[in-house]
């Protein structure tokens, strides 16, 4: 499936409050009532939309840093999607357009990713879109009343290049 990557813009909230996924159930928390900012440099995020231009959901990221210096820096992202657009190839094709975005404009050289343990689509779609699992993090993520293991995982520019 082919996507697109915009900018979310305030008709897309309510469309992104989803929510009904098994692993979305992180507790009471205010509504967005602000888009996320594009901007690489960021936190921030983007619409997922397919090539007609109907939102299917949104990826986001976060960034880490694993050292001192800046060259450490990476982004960490997630996505959502919405019911309709699961099971498709919209996950593994937005979380390629969102890697492919990091490599092109900055000098990244590792992009993350993390999931539930029991969130096989979620692995599946990280494995086709390139990323490597690197371990469990243990006890990571509060989720659904208690805490919950993840799978790390990541892809390297190097990794990236040779694809």
């Amino acid at each position: 499936m082919d996507v697109v990557l915009r900018p979310v813009v305030a008709a897309d909230l309510p469309l992104l409050a989803v929510g009904d996924a098994p692993y979305d159930d992180f507790g009471p928390r205010a509504p967005r009532t602000e888009p996320y900012s594009p901007v690489l440099r960021e936190h921030g995020g983007m619409a997922v939309c397919d090539t007609g231009g109907l939102l299917l959901g949104s990826v986001s990221w976060i960034w880490q840093q694993w050292g001192p210096m800046p060259e450490s820096r990476n982004p960490m992202i997630g996505i959502g999607l919405r019911p309709e657009a699961r099971g498709r190839g919209a996950g593994t094709a937005a979380q390629r357009a969102l890697v492919d975005l990091f490599f092109r404009h900055t000098s990244v050289n590792r992009v993350e990713a993390c999931t539930d343990v029991e969130n096989l689509a979620e692995q599946r779609a990280l494995e086709k879109a390139g990323f490597t699992r690197e371990g469990t993090v243990r006890g990571a993520q509060w989720r659904d009343g208690a805490y919950r293991d993840c799978y790390s995982y990541s892809i390297l520019r190097a990794d990236w290049s040779a694809s």
